[in-house]
């Protein structure tokens, strides 16, 4: 029987859509302003999974060079169809609603198409698009219509639907509406299935936050009209003690025992109140039960945490960094020099910090509510460091060069920083993500950030970081925690990193 992990997918991977093709289950989720774009999770038993590739490994697929941030590569929907994989997804503020191809899930995939409106004039304006084929072949592209563009952005218009030619990625008609909901806000992430006979429409409402949670109706037709389920939300953790949150934007297999599964995204909080989510929308699963009447039941979403890991990386020049490594708005290897200096990661800083939308910095998602990682840096050529991030409002970092060791944090524009005197050269950074200790009642946060570095063979703890203050709540962000390391001027080398996490 196979066993559910919960996560399915650690740390930073929201709007998962799975598909399964002979036995095999790919699974894909969203990764906004971050490169490589779109991971593509495989699995055969749905407890191992394993990152085979992603969809945007390329310039120009994904237009998030100049993206705000938030925008980028949204909540993509994957199937598969006549022996091709497709993917479609919004480049929300980038390129728009794009279609990807590929005869293998691990890629390479194509460039992308955008899906046009019924006259050619423009990409559809819309967020989370689903494919799905009738009998005859028809396909057709429900999305949710929220406006990113134009005169009337922010403005949304429910779930919509056109039919569309997917040769020459143009609608056949204009946008219709379809069922919304049961009146929770932001009605998004719909999915169309075909199950005996009756097509079933399932979407997120009650937005991704704590109100989160996934409704679905049907009907005869992929255009409905659909009729409402009497149980709706079928899932939802909002107003309950679930260690798992925000629980919604999910999407339907049938598993390897021949059961029915959702995955969905969630959250894990802490805190007295459980109000920070320190790694941000990560990916669940839960079994999904068929009803006499036809429709679905979905069971909340368990904790089942897989045992914590150890990650060791030593960076050789004929060894590529590993698919795990991404950018902020430009692919690892625009910054990761690996020939330079044989066993070194090289990073050459611009003038660009943290601060900076498109900071020299590539890294890793956390993975774990307690985590603990190590960079050996020589900074004797630059100033660089090793940082945790959220985006370039939300940071902590320690940082070498320049004569000095600095810890860090940045919060939303306010800076506090600790500094410690260095001569220059090899030292080891330390950020450590430690479970918050309860000092005579709750604990009051997610977790605290150490900020350390070992010099000549001595560690010097340099600050202490609330790390409510980088968590989704408080960033108010749609991604998680990425660690990595970065330079700011001159070269900075990194020689080894290893990190260390669990769930305790």
């Amino acid at each position: 029987m196979t066993t559910l992990f919960n996560p399915l997918l650690n740390g930073f991977h929201p709007d998962p859509s799975v598909v399964a093709v002979d036995g095999v289950y790919y699974l894909a989720t969203s990764t906004f302003e971050y490169l490589p774009g779109i991971p593509i999770h495989r699995s055969t038993d749905f407890e191992t999974w394993e990152l085979i590739g992603h969809v945007a490994t390329r310039p120009g697929q994904l237009a998030v060079e100049e993206v705000p941030t938030a925008g980028g590569a949204w909540a993509p929907t994957i199937r598969h169809h006549d022996g091709v994989f497709h993917l479609v997804i919004t480049d929300a503020m980038g390129r728009g609603m794009l279609h990807f191809t590929a005869t293998d899930a691990a890629g390479p995939w194509s460039d992308g198409d955008l899906i046009l409106t019924a006259d050619g004039s423009e990409s559809i304006n819309g967020i989370d698009p689903d494919v799905a084929w009738d009998a005859e072949g028809t396909a057709y592209i429900t999305f949710s219509g929220l406006i990113l563009s134009g005169g009337d952005i922010g403005k949304h218009l429910g779930i919509q639907q056109v039919e569309v030619d997917l040769e020459r990625h143009v609608a056949r008609e204009e946008p219709r509406s379809l069922w919304s909901g049961v009146g929770g806000q932001f009605p998004e992430a719909p999915h169309l299935y075909e199950v005996d006979g009756r097509w079933y429409l399932m979407i997120a409402e009650g937005g991704t936050e704590r109100g989160h949670g996934i409704s679905i109706a049907r009907g005869d037709s992929p255009r409905g009209p659909f009729e409402t389920a009497p149980q709706n939300p079928l899932v939802s953790a909002r107003s309950t003690i679930r260690p798992i949150q925000n629980t919604g934007h999910g999407d339907l297999v049938i598993g390897p025992d021949g059961d029915w599964l959702c995955v969905l995204l969630g959250v894990r909080p802490r805190s007295m109140t459980r109000a920070f989510s320190a790694l941000g929308r990560e990916t669940f699963v839960t079994p999904v039960r068929w009803q006499e009447d036809g429709w679905p039941a979905i069971d909340p979403v368990l904790l089942n945490p897989r045992p914590g890991t150890h990650v060791e990386v030593d960076f050789g020049r004929d060894t590529a960094l590993d698919g795990e490594w991404i950018g902020v708005r430009a692919l690892p290897t625009a910054h990761a020099d690996l020939t330079a200096r044989p066993g070194w990661l090289t990073l050459r800083g611009d003038g660009s910090t943290l601060d900076d939308p498109r900071p020299v910095f590539v890294g890793r998602r956390q993975e774990h509510l307690t985590n603990a990682t190590t960079v050996t840096l020589d900074a004797s050529a630059g100033v660089g460091g090793l940082a945790v991030r959220y985006d370039e409002r939300f940071h902590v970092e320690v940082e070498a060069g320049g004569g000095e060791v600095v810890g860090r944090a940045v919060v939303g524009g306010l800076v506090q920083e600790w500094r410690a005197p260095f001569g220059g050269g090899i030292l080891d950074l330390h950020v450590d993500s430690r479970k918050p200790v309860a000092t005579g009642g709750f604990p009051a946060t997610s977790d605290v950030f150490h900020l350390a570095a070992t010099i000549d063979g001595e560690r010097h703890e340099l600050g202490q970081v609330d790390g409510r203050f980088l968590s989704s709540e408080t960033a108010e962000s749609f991604t998680g925690r990425v660690i990595g390391v970065y330079a700011v001027t001159g070269e900075v080398a990194v020689q080894r990193w290893v990190s260390d996490g669990d769930d305790g």
